[in-house]
């Protein structure tokens, strides 16, 4: 019985019943203003956006506490901030921007958040880790020592890939590197490959995943 209660009851744990309300009183550009609520530098918090005519919330907008001043919380916003008025209303959500963790991330696409956007539902962990941790003691890491395969015969015939090295990959726009990145994905002898699209063109996603990595 505690099993299949067991999400749920972690869940619970995780929930603050008492919250911190601000409401914003300026917006300057990206930069958000709010008297409150009680938060802390990178403490994430929900601006909600509500409808005219009912009061109810339409829309809610994630934003990171930036800066404090007094009385005054400064924001940035996670997603477009169109519809923020002044008014409305900031709930300090108590913890900072975490994501799930789990073996079910594997084979998944999630956005800027880490939330699923394949549409394959919600990805259940119950293990979450700061999107911002703090770097390894750099006397406790591991040195390079292993060498790894990355299934490109011209890179592996003529450069050693270690394991935990970094290796960038810089040409124009157009030549190859999103393909020769789906090759490395697709061949090399890695247990698990993490990609991250950072400035993509939005057609450019769907084109990534279809034609260079494959559904594999």
């Amino acid at each position: 019985m505690n099993s299949i209660f067991k999400k749920y009851l972690e869940t619970t744990d995780r929930v603050d019943p008492i919250k911190c309300v601000g409401h914003i009183i300026r917006i300057q550009g990206l930069l958000i203003e709010s008297r409150g609520p009680q938060a802390r530098i990178g403490e994430i918090c929900r601006i909600e956006l509500t409808c005219p005519e009912t009061q109810k919330t339409r829309k809610v907008i994630q934003a990171e506490v930036v800066g404090l001043k007094d009385e005054i919380v400064q924001l940035m916003a996670y997603d477009e901030t169109a519809g923020i008025e002044i008014g409305c209303r900031v709930i300090a959500s108590g913890s900072e921007l975490d994501v799930a963790v789990s073996t079910k991330l594997l084979g998944r696409i999630v956005n800027h958040l880490g939330k699923p956007s394949d549409g394959k539902g919600d990805i259940d962990a119950t293990a979450r880790y700061p999107a911002i941790a703090n770097p390894p003691d750099p006397y406790k890491r591991p040195r390079i020592k292993e060498r790894i395969s990355t299934g490109v015969r011209a890179i592996d015939g003529l450069l050693a890939v270690g394991r935990g090295q970094r290796l960038g990959i810089f040409s124009g726009s157009g030549v190859g590197k999103s393909t020769l990145l789906g090759m490395i994905a697709r061949n090399t002898s890695a247990d698990v490959n993490v990609v991250a699209l950072i400035g993509e063109r939005g057609r450019e996603v769907n084109e990534f995943i279809e034609n260079d990595l494959g559904p594999e």
